[in-house]
């Protein structure tokens, strides 16, 4: 292979690489990125606190309004059988007159 076989494109972009990746290790482990990866990772777990009190929040609501549907259907239950006996009465009521 000649000198001028060489693909020298290639080369550079083969040598860029490693330059590139080599200088970005270095700014990825730099005492600033470690201070911004530090801060960005608190403000993380400060979203993750509020979203988890939202969460919460939300299901004590949820677990109010159940109960409050389960009341609601146990009253209208008794409401119709208390129908149903009035009812029942009145029917006993009119047989009994005749």
């Amino acid at each position: 292979m000649r000198f001028t076989d060489i693909p020298w494109k290639k080369v550079g972009v083969f040598a860029g690489g490693v330059l590139f990746g080599t200088a970005g290790i270095r700014v990825l482990s730099s005492k600033d990125a470690k201070k911004c990866y530090t801060h960005a990772t608190a403000a993380v777990l400060r979203a993750k606190t509020d979203v988890m009190a939202t969460a919460t929040k939300v299901r004590e609501n949820c677990d109010d309004i159940l109960a409050d549907a389960k009341e609601i259907n146990e009253q209208r239950a008794l409401a119709e059988e208390a129908a149903e006996i009035a009812d029942e009465c009145e029917e006993i009521a009119d047989t009994s007159e005749e």
